[in-house]
């Protein structure tokens, strides 16, 4: 059998051909589809062995702290079975970047290895950036702030509007709108979020306020007094409070469901319409309604 390796022991890097191009400009991007057609259209004889030192981390990636116990279980794993899964990695200056696995990188020197498995790609700064936000958006859970972040890079990267994005993640609108409300907070109340003293729905009803100090004073009273989210909306109807959606306000006093609405909408990641006892869940594909039906444990026999 003829090598094609160089004396280096790694294969020259090939583009990303036709068929991934073609997943970039598909209409929903899919993390596990990218990653799934780098793998499979890549030759056992093209995998391979790289350095952990000569790996230096993506630029975009959004992730900016990684759970301990998780990388330790995952290096565990590493050490017992190895690396299964190759991780995407591109040709820098020194070196290689890393597109996709970074966990896996972490929890490979965890483990004590000194090499990991490597797919290497031609990618450019845009592919780089959506292949990173899309594995942590699609395979880790992210903060809330390091996901609006990533909603946020990713728009100003593509040019699209809030709608198309929505549509490009299989989200529901009103799930980016929220999300990138979010990083309208000041700095120290994002803090918060991230150390998971405020939850989610504290912070979407606190991103709706238009003075800081409302805000600050608010926060306070979650952490001090412990307030749920019904009780802190509550307090947002007071006289004295300024909103920044009165829209909003006067569609919630329409419907008496407008709270459990903006729940639901929230743990689906999806259009939830509840109006005349009917419940509307809105999907964009058949991928996205097997996430739902999976998200809410429903098995459909075919």
């Amino acid at each position: 059998m003829e090598n094609n390796l160089p004396e280096s022991g790694i294969p020259k890097r090939r583009a990303l051909g036709k068929g991934l191009e073609e997943l970039f400009n598909s209409e929903v991007l899919d993390y596990n589809t990218v990653e799934e057609k780098i793998v499979n259209d890549t030759p056992k004889d093209q995998i391979t062995m790289i350095k952990l030192s000569e790996l230096r981390s993506n630029p975009y990636q959004p992730r900016k702290v990684f759970d301990e116990e998780s990388l330790q279980e995952l290096a565990s794993s590493i050490k017992e079975h190895g690396v299964f899964q190759p991780i995407i990695v591109k040709k820098s200056i020194k070196g290689y970047e890393i597109v996709a696995g970074e966990r896996r990188v972490k929890a490979s020197l965890l483990a004590g290895k000194e090499e990991i498995p490597a797919i290497i790609r031609d990618f450019n700064d845009t592919q780089m950036m959506e292949i990173a936000l899309l594995e942590n958006l699609q395979r880790e859970n992210l903060s809330a702030i390091e996901e609006a972040t990533a909603y946020k890079k990713l728009q100003e990267t593509l040019s699209i509007t809030q709608e198309e994005l929505a549509k490009r993640l299989g989200k529901s609108r009103s799930h980016i709108t929220n999300m990138l409300g979010l990083l309208n907070l000041p700095e120290n109340i994002q803090e918060d979020i991230n150390d998971n003293k405020i939850t989610m729905g504290h912070a979407r009803v606190l991103s709706k306020l238009e003075n800081p100090n409302q805000q600050e004073e608010l926060v306070n009273k979650i952490i001090t007094e412990g307030i749920s989210v019904r009780e802190l909306e509550e307090l947002t109807q007071e006289p004295n409070i300024t909103k920044s959606h009165p829209q909003k306000q006067k569609n919630k006093a329409e419907n008496e469901y407008y709270y459990l609405q903006n729940e639901l909408s929230e743990k689906l990641g999806t259009k939830v319409v509840i109006h005349k006892n009917k419940i509307e869940i809105s999907f964009v594909n058949a991928n996205d309604l097997n996430r739902l039906l999976e998200y809410m444990n429903l098995e459909v026999e075919k």
